[in-house]
């Protein structure tokens, strides 16, 4: 909800002309006191009604926040008074005057009436300034009480001014005023940053936590939010439990874990999953993220760690129910210590250690709870994920076509859906989505839905989103020849084919050739039967033979390879080598496995790879693998030569519309069953 604007201070009837509410606490404003309440005469009739009856004004309280007009005018006016003070003395500042010698003062002086050097002299106590005639400019410093000198200038110069010296009020101020300045425009400053939160008045606050705090019903988020997500649900509602009532667990001696750490893919979920639990347990809900204990400056990181968890206990004393403490990406600062030679001592570590003391330190009596989330388990240090800190650990994966059915309706609650959208067949072609995934797809859908001056996203709408998500937005605008289109409708017509025509895990759902993203230049899109979570040897081969048969469309049509096929064959090569070297599904090799991989858990991303083979074996591996591929491609170009007639419909039927749905292809092609038969490789 947006935040209200307030106006001007609101006037009561009557005497009461200014009624302030002060509310103040240590971390954040609340009002203590229901009712205090100053009023400039509070003897009169009105205030008196008002103080009786409790009615508050909804006035908000007075910042005392200096206008920025008068600091302003300030400035400009001390500027202007330095000015002057520096320029008083003579004309000007550029032209600084050159000291003399007491006797070369009386040698011009006595010359000064033929040569008429000295043409102005100013006379101030025990010191002379004076201007040649050239323009030029001279002080000297003469002794007390000097009545000579004074009666020769006085003879010999035209033009000569006395003035007095300066009081020693103005000397005062003329000293002390440039750090009174100094002073005052640092205070200046550093109070506008108190009065505004924040600013330069964080100069001050280094080790002060700077997690966010949400509590009450503002921006509530409960189980009913989240979805696809049911077994952690269930793991957090114990935790949701004990923050409601801790003595129910307290009464048998039991103690509720210390942390709590979920870990996954990144948008699956875990900080929202996190709010919910603050939410459903009505708690305050401290939020910050890891990166913000790290600074440049030794020893910052532990002291807001343990100004965090002091925040945390005083509000859990105050509430009477608990807190929690929810830290997002741990691992920047629960990344494993350093276990060389002599230890480390940087800030990280030390930020770290603090944290270890402050989990083995607190009691869950108090009713703190951290919650932790993480995509790279992997790194995190040893201590911190021993019993007694993060006693529970919960994995939050990609969801099931059932979770993805329920976090696709929980996202499009808000939307204006058609009601013909099928969000089941949705989630069957959106597998391996995450739920920021699939959020992120229904807004594109919506988004489209708007461009195209819809009431309603519809069906359509919705596959459009599936496809700008996976593969990217569409390149109509992309100048391809005849030449390259007949080629890329070929290629993508040999994998929509042998699709058809090979059973698996998978069917075929649309073929197109318009171009989306940066280099795809046609598509064919397959969706899975069901979640799969292993998968079979045959089913592999079968990938590779239909990977494979765009290039041996190319060579059969054409008799020519092109570079279209790049992508096809890095996939299929890799899944190859897997075959061979992780699933022991090579006959040759047997059943074992080569290489020990170093990966990040649930980014997927390989670090290092350690080779525990000899340089023979390696060799054996390749032609394993080169077997592998050979025999997959001489299986796609034999059934593609046995149905060329269906890969030429297929093809021209392709060119005319662009864009093929899978009955449309089956009708093309005449398969209107999958067949049974060629299931081998």
């Amino acid at each position: 909800m947006p935040h209200k604007k307030y106006g001007g201070r609101r006037r009561q009837t009557g005497a009461v002309d200014k009624i302030s509410i002060i509310c103040y606490h240590d971390s954040l404003i609340k009002l203590y006191n229901k009712r205090i309440i100053m009023a400039n005469s509070i003897g009169s009739k009105n205030a008196r009604r008002v103080l009786k009856q409790g009615k508050l004004p909804k006035i908000k309280p007075p910042t005392n926040r200096p206008s920025g007009f008068v600091f302003w005018i300030i400035t400009i006016l001390l500027f202007v008074m330095f000015y002057r003070f520096s320029s008083q003395s003579m004309d000007g500042i550029s032209n600084l005057p050159k000291p003399i010698a007491y006797s070369q003062l009386y040698r011009l002086l006595e010359d000064n009436p033929s040569t008429q050097r000295i043409t102005r002299v100013v006379i101030i106590e025990d010191k002379i300034e004076g201007v040649f005639s050239d323009g030029g400019k001279f002080i000297v410093n003469i002794p007390a009480n000097d009545s000579d000198i004074i009666k020769t200038i006085r003879n010999n110069v035209s033009d000569v001014t006395v003035r007095p010296s300066k009081t020693f009020l103005s000397n005062l101020f003329y000293a002390l005023g440039p750090t009174l300045l100094f002073f005052g425009l640092l205070w200046f400053f550093f109070y506008r940053g108190a009065a505004a939160g924040g600013g330069a008045n964080r100069i001050w606050s280094f080790g002060k936590s700077r997690a966010r705090l949400i509590s009450g019903d503002k921006g509530r988020v409960t189980f009913k939010d989240v979805a696809g997500v049911d077994e952690a649900k269930e793991e957090l509602q114990e935790v949701i439990e004990f923050l409601k009532d801790p003595k129910k667990f307290q009464r048998l001696g039991g103690k509720m874990p210390k942390g709590v750490l979920l870990m996954g893919p990144p948008g699956c979920g875990k900080t929202l999953l996190a709010k919910a639990v603050s939410g459903e347990a009505g708690v305050p809900f401290f939020s910050i993220s890891g990166s913000d204990f790290v600074e440049m400056f030794v020893g910052v990181g532990a002291a807001r760690v343990r100004d965090l968890f002091e925040q945390a206990k005083k509000s859990a004393k105050t509430e009477g129910k608990g807190a929690i403490i929810f830290m997002d990406e741990i691992d920047a600062v629960g990344r494993q210590r350093f276990a060389g030679i002599g230890g480390g001592h940087d800030e990280r570590e030390q930020t770290l250690n603090a944290l270890l003391v402050e989990m083995d330190g607190f009691s869950t009596k108090i009713g703190v709870i951290l919650i932790a989330a993480t995509n790279r388990p992997d790194v995190l240090d040893p201590a911190l994920l021993r019993p007694g800190r993060f006693d529970r650990q919960i994995v939050i994966d990609r969801p099931d076509i059932n979770g993805r059915k329920n976090i696709l309706a929980v996202h499009s609650k808000d939307v204006k859906m058609d009601k013909n959208a099928d969000l089941l067949s949705l989630a069957k072609q959106t597998p391996g989505f995450s739920g920021a995934d699939l959020a992120n797809l229904i807004n594109e859908a919506a988004l489209l839905a708007a461009r195209r001056n819809k009431e309603f996203v519809t069906s359509n709408e919705l596959q459009e989103s599936i496809e700008r998500v996976m593969a990217g937005p569409q390149r109509k605008s992309r100048v391809i020849s005849k030449k390259e289109k007949r080629i890329v409708a070929y290629h993508e017509s040999g994998h929509a084919l042998l699709r058809l025509l090979m059973p698996g895990a998978e069917e075929l759902h649309k073929v197109s050739i318009i171009p989306r993203g940066t280099s795809a230049l046609g598509y064919t899109m397959e969706l899975p039967i069901e979640d799969r979570y292993i998968i079979s040897k045959t089913e592999i081969v079968n990938r590779l033979v239909v990977l494979l048969a765009g290039r041996a469309s190319e060579q059969i049509v054409f008799n020519e390879i092109t570079t279209g096929a790049h992508n096809d064959l890095q996939v299929a090569t890799e899944t190859a080598r897997r075959m061979v070297c992780e699933f022991g599904m090579s006959d040759n090799m047997g059943h074992i496995t080569f290489g020990r991989k170093h990966h990040e858990i649930f980014l997927g991303r390989d670090i290092t790879e350690e080779r525990n083979y000899s340089d023979e074996t390696a060799q054996f591996i390749d032609k394993e693998i080169t077997n592998i591929i050979n025999s997959a491609y001489s299986y796609a170009k034999e059934l593609l030569e046995k149905n060329k007639d269906k890969l030429i419909k297929l093809a021209d039927l392709l060119l005319e519309k662009e864009v093929l749905t899978v009955q449309e292809a089956r009708q093309a092609t005449g398969l209107l069953q999958v067949p049974d038969k060629n299931a081998d490789a």
